[in-house]
């Protein structure tokens, strides 16, 4: 039945400090293609949406602007929920996790928790900003590395070495907020007992309700054991106040999630549905929260408990997607590829990424590339080409030769194969398969432009004999256009309301069997346009132009380092090395051992490349190396140079020769740099 499923579905929520772009965009378009399939089946399907609005940068960049936070996180707000309303997002609500419903909804769940001996407290020793008198959570700390020595890493870990510890074991700290030298100071926390839920959340993880990768990564946790989870933070804040706690305020991370709920409470105040129907223990609805990889920790482990220990049903699904990158490489800030949302909609129409993501999109971990190449040639393939195509050719024969009505009788076989095919592009669509969905959605456009090409309509109404034919193949033609349009009305919204009025006739899936036949349309229009690549340069140099306003001048994110003298850079050895053996490190997760043959003498490098390079990528080719730096000794042995390498890092990140290592000419491992 099609009132038998009811649906709440949530994105991650987007934080408060900073605009959407289109890795973001990812997210909510994955999510709002699903819902919207929902509702075409006929379900009772609603999607909610918040701003995570808590948290230190929150305060600091507030205080930046010489804003209060509410009024900073206020215009945020409207500024997200314009970009999303432009790219067709259909959210049934939208709120903010600085909400009466939020507030209420975390003390409740927190006393819960407290009452049920889940809530524990303890003494730590934190860095504390004498100057700004406030804690430091680990993103403002920076120092030097306790275990390799690199200068100027994160509180938490060592980009460098990839070593994790805690924001009291850096060497030489200082505040990001403003340079001072932070002292330890005790304080009381509040912290909820995770390992009383193993037992459950071994369970949990293994029942479906999680990807594979994701149960399979969250074993590791196990492995290690469960710790306790800090929930609280001290003044000064942007949070909610703990109850009982004057001066404690809940970790954003405690608050965000509970804003799915919030959102949806407010929901339901506004139109009458029963929230606990929804959220109950024992509850039938379902539930589904989609997130990107990076926070999977947080939904499959510490939400999950949270809700049990507070008395709540848990999410009948995880789902977590890749990350996105724009012509194979990291979004980048200086080559115009870091893309606002706000960037593409000032060029590009919203349908064009809608279609682009969805025809790429699995229901895999996997990372998706935006390549700006493809996305123009595929959309004007797919969507001019293929699908708007089939209209376009036989629309206008039944306005032009049969008074824009369409003939009362057609050989139903080829659309009959149309609409069977429905089942099985609707278990690619419920099973986030959208690539696959796509693909058999295409193979059928094709399927109809030969049909029209073998029976060639422009030929068949020139004749009276074949007069009749013709007008059979255009309301065939049309019709399959109509079965195309509504499988794809959750992915493009505006061309499917097009069609409708171009046709005369709602699309849903349940009335994608019924023929159009004896009726009048109204006459064609164009419904999409080809991307000019002039408008995709354009978007690039705008965002290239975009940074380059945010920043003052060129250099504000890397500043050029102090001036040496020529000696001191006289004294850098740079020699050529052929790269004789590369390999994994264990335990580092940025690092790559390399056996460096500098001309008969080896030397060991630990290089921090591994986003870049696969060890089987590197072996036997050529890269610069500094030859006289002195060894150093690291977690993982000793390190005995240091490998050159260019670029913003991540993928990005060059050591091998302009010919990508191969024999550069004349150039021999040992052979010095000049």
């Amino acid at each position: 039945m099609a009132d038998s499923r009811r649906i709440l579905v949530t994105s991650a929520l987007p934080y408060a400090n900073g605009p959407i772009h289109l890795g973001h965009m990812l997210e909510y378009i994955q999510t709002d293609i699903w819902v919207r399939f929902q509702k075409l089946r006929g379900f009772e399907a609603y999607y909610v949406c918040a701003d995570d609005a808590h948290g230190t940068p929150i305060m600091l960049k507030a205080r930046e602007q010489g804003i209060s936070p509410e009024a900073m996180i206020a215009k945020t707000n409207v500024e997200h929920q314009a970009d999303f309303a432009d790219f067709h997002i259909g959210f049934d609500h939208y709120h903010s996790t600085h909400s009466d419903e939020n507030r209420e909804l975390s003390a409740l769940i927190y006393n819960r928790l407290n009452d049920g001996g889940y809530i524990k407290t303890e003494t730590i020793s934190q860095l504390f900003d004498p100057q700004e008198q406030m804690f430091l959570p680990d993103r403002f700390v920076k120092g030097t590395c306790p275990k390799c020595g690199a200068e100027d890493q994160n509180g938490d870990n060592c980009e460098v070495c990839g070593a994790t510890y805690q924001p009291v074991d850096l060497k030489d700290p200082k505040s990001v907020v403003s340079g001072a030298t932070p002292v330890l100071k005790d304080s009381v926390h509040y912290f909820f007992d995770l390992p009383a839920f193993e037992g459950m959340l071994k369970e949990w993880i293994r029942s479906g309700s999680l990807q594979e990768e994701m149960a399979n990564k969250l074993a590791e946790w196990f492995e290690q054991g469960l710790a306790r989870w800090d929930i609280s933070r001290d003044a000064p804040y942007f949070g909610f106040e703990i109850p009982g706690a004057p001066g404690k305020y809940f970790y954003v991370w405690l608050d965000a999630p509970i804003g799915y709920l919030a959102s949806f409470k407010a929901l339901c105040e506004k139109t009458g549905i029963n929230f606990d129907d929804f959220w109950k223990e024992d509850s039938d609805a379902e539930v589904y929260h989609f997130i990107g990889k990076d926070i999977i920790y947080f939904h499959s482990l510490f939400w999950p408990a949270m809700l049990d220990g507070a008395g709540f049903r848990k999410p009948t699904n995880v789902f977590a997607h890749g990350y996105v990158t724009v012509n194979g490489a990291k979004m980048s800030k200086s080559r115009g590829t870091f893309i606002k949302a706000r960037t593409y909609l000032d060029h590009l129409d919203p349908e064009y990424l809608r279609y682009y993501y969805a025809a790429k999109l699995s229901n895999r971990i996997d990372d998706l590339d935006l390549s700006l190449e493809d996305f123009t040639q595929r959309v004007n393939s797919d969507l001019v080409g293929k699908l708007v195509n089939i209209a376009s050719r036989t629309a206008g024969f039944i306005t032009k030769r049969f008074d824009g009505k369409l003939a009362d009788s057609i050989d139903t076989t080829l659309f009959d194969e149309f609409v069977a095919k429905g089942d099985d592009i609707a278990k690619a669509f419920e099973g986030r398969e959208f690539g696959r969905a796509v693909r058999e959605i295409m193979a059928l456009a094709d399927k109809a432009n030969v049909y029209i090409a073998d029976t060639a309509p422009w030929v068949l109404v020139k004749n009276d004999d074949t007069l009749s034919e013709a007008h059979q193949v255009c309301t065939l033609s049309l019709n399959l256009f109509k079965v195309l349009v509504t499988y794809l009305k959750p992915v493009l919204p505006t061309l499917a309301a097009k069609v409708e009025a171009f046709l005369g006739s709602e699309l849903t899936w349940a009335n994608r069997g019924e023929l159009l036949v004896g009726r009048a349309i109204n006459p064609f229009q164009a419904m999409v346009s080809r991307i000019e690549p002039a408008k995709v340069e354009a978007m690039v140099e705008a965002s290239k132009e975009n940074m380059a306003k945010k920043v003052e001048g060129p250099l504000a994110d890397d500043p050029i380092s102090p001036e040496i003298s020529y000696d001191d850079f006289a004294k850098v050895d740079l020699r050529i090395a052929r790269i004789a053996k590369a390999e994994h490190v264990e335990g580092a997760d940025k690092l790559l051992r390399l056996e460096l043959d500098l001309g008969g003498e080896t030397r060991q490098v630990f290089a921090g490349i591994k986003s870049a390079y696969a060890p089987e990528d590197l072996q036997g080719k050529l890269t610069v190396m500094v030859a006289n730096l002195a060894p150093r000794k690291m977690k993982f042995g000793m390190s005995e140079g240091m490998v050159l390498a260019a670029g913003p890092g991540g993928k990005d990140l060059w050591v091998l020769s302009p010919d990508d290592g191969a024999s550069a000419g004349s150039a021999q491992p040992g052979m010095r740099v000049k």
